[in-house]
């Protein structure tokens, strides 16, 4: 299906005859949690923010022009497809460690964020939990506050729980992936993951450059995994990089070997530096669009090489459904090859979408802290019609927002509703959390929340290396010093990483960006 990023600001009016009012709570912790299923029907808001929308909209947000209206009120919306990405990330990584600071386009600070765990409650059924906490940014930040918008879903099923699964392995062997970071890395992956995988569950192997070629049909593990590893071996860098036919070709042999009752998954292994043929990734999908559609069919890209398309492969698996990864060396492979693979198999959630409706009593101004690629209408969050994000078990999604509270505000702050579909029954449900002034006015650095503290960092380093101009951002040198004191609280090697990582931006950078306010009400572009 295709997204839908219109931005909207709609009238005040629609807000009303949409949206269940719901009064927040105040405290430490989310709260007001509701579900609701199967609530189809005419696209509607989230629940609107309470108390004085009506009477002040017109007050604050329009201007008056020879008695007409200038301009509608402040939006006080903000809606996104949920995405589990972690790419971005794992890429800038890799570049910083090659001396090279990223370029801006390729980072999304939400895949910073998603890199990290949240340690968020989590359900006991399928659906989601909804955390919504958040602390003052500190002098840094004057009076903005960060507020952390938690989903998470089930654990994910250990390897005897999960049912089986049909991988098309569709791997990238044109001349750009010929060394030992690229084609040898995926070779390792895949030998990997054919010790790992279980008896009863199925591969088959593609390869591209030129041209596309099945190495081998879809096989049962079972007494096969010589035959698999040897197909694995054979693999050789030739030639030039024809995406569109390997994804095609990939998709016939996932359809031909399509297993009713197990998790059928195409999954991408490439540079992405796309130079042949078609290299536009909606053309390329709308060709197998069918076999997406009909089979149910996802997509999980795994991204290597220095040298690395990222937007191509990013928009590969958002709208193929699915999800991308980047591994720079074994370490990585076999985080995402042994830990994750498995979550990315099953589906707890399709199109998923969150919204954030703040308070406008209570909130003057907010901005979202990435996400621009999965930016939802406000009037399509309720229409199942719209793409959202395909989530599964063991996940959690974060959303970061900056927000700005009125002088003197008390009381509720903002509502968070997830909504997503029955993988199966395509039923639609829906859980909701709240926060208010009482949860988020304990200080951020130094404060009780360890996770919330490295998400900030993610954030923020992630917005420095973009060049934005989040309130509030130390600059990198601080925010390697913070980094090195969580990764010692928390004992996560994956912090360290991260203090690493931010020093050598520093380096590169040689110098502090400066912050931001924004101006106006509303959400903030």
């Amino acid at each position: 299906m295709e997204r839908r990023t219109r931005m909207y600001r709609g009238a005040l009016g629609l807000l009303l005859a949409g949206g269940v009012l719901l009064t927040g709570c105040s405290g430490e912790g989310a709260g007001g949690r509701s579900s609701t299923a199967d609530r189809r029907g005419a696209p509607a808001p989230a629940p609107a923010a309470t108390g004085g929308a009506a009477e002040n909209g017109a007050k604050d947000g329009a201007k008056e022009a020879d008695g007409l209206r200038e301009s509608a009120p402040p939006d006080y919306l903000s809606t996104f497809a949920l995405d589990v990405d972690t790419a971005s990330y794992g890429y800038a990584r890799r570049t910083l460690t090659d001396g090279r600071l990223p370029e801006p386009q390729t980072v999304r600070p939400e895949e910073f964020v998603n890199s990290f765990r949240q340690g968020y409650r989590r359900p006991k059924g399928n659906g989601f939990t909804v955390s919504v906490d958040g602390a003052r940014a500190g002098a840094e930040g004057g009076d903005w506050s960060l507020v952390r918008v938690g989903l998470a879903t089930r654990a994910a099923p250990s390897g005897a729980e999960r049912p089986p699964a049909a991988l098309t392995f569709v791997v990238d062997i044109s001349g750009s992936m010929a060394s030992s970071d690229r084609l040898g890395l995926v070779k390792t992956s895949l030998g990997i993951l054919t010790d790992e995988l279980r008896d009863d569950d199925s591969v088959s192997l593609v390869t591209f450059s030129d041209e596309a070629e099945t190495v081998l049909p879809m096989t049962r593990l079972r007494d096969h995994r010589g035959k698999i590893h040897e197909a694995v071996d054979s693999m050789e860098a030739t030639d030039s990089t024809n995406v569109e036919a390997g994804v095609r070709r990939g998709y016939e042999e996932a359809v031909d070997g399509h297993r009713e009752g197990a998790n059928n998954r195409v999954v991408l292994l490439s540079d992405a530096l796309a130079n042949t043929e078609e290299t536009d990734a909606d053309a390329i999908l709308e060709r197998i669009g069918s076999a997406r559609r009909e089979y149910g069919i996802t997509l999980f890209g795994v991204g290597v090489g220095s040298d690395y398309g990222d937007a191509l492969m990013e928009r590969l698996t958002d709208k193929g459904d699915g999800h991308t990864t980047y591994i720079a060396d074994e370490e990585q492979a076999r985080k995402v090859f042994v830990d994750q693979l498995p979550a990315h198999l099953e589906l707890t959630a399709r199109d998923a979408k969150a919204q954030v409706a703040f308070d406008r009593k209570t909130v003057e101004k907010f901005r979202l802290i990435g996400y621009e690629d999965r930016k939802v209408a406000d009037e399509d969050f309720r229409d199942d019609r719209v793409d959202g994000g395909e989530i599964g078990p063991g996940h959690t999604v974060t959303a970061l927002y900056a927000v700005r509270l009125r002088d003197g505000a008390s009381g509720h702050v903002a509502t968070a509703t997830v909504r997503w579909l029955d993988p199966k029954s395509r039923a639609a449900h829906e859980e909701t959390g709240s926060v208010g002034t009482g949860a988020i006015e304990g200080r951020l650095w130094g404060g009780r929340s360890t996770r919330l503290q490295v998400t900030a960092v993610a954030a923020y380093f992630a917005d420095t290396l973009r060049g934005g101009g989040l309130p509030g951002t130390p600059g990198l040198g601080e925010l390697a010093s913070r980094a090195q004191t969580l990764a010692t609280a928390t004992e996560d090697e994956s912090v360290a990483k991260l203090a690493t990582a931010i020093g050598r931006a520093d380096r590169l950078k040689g110098g502090h960006e400066d912050t931001g306010t924004g101006t106006g009400e509303g959400e903030m572009d």
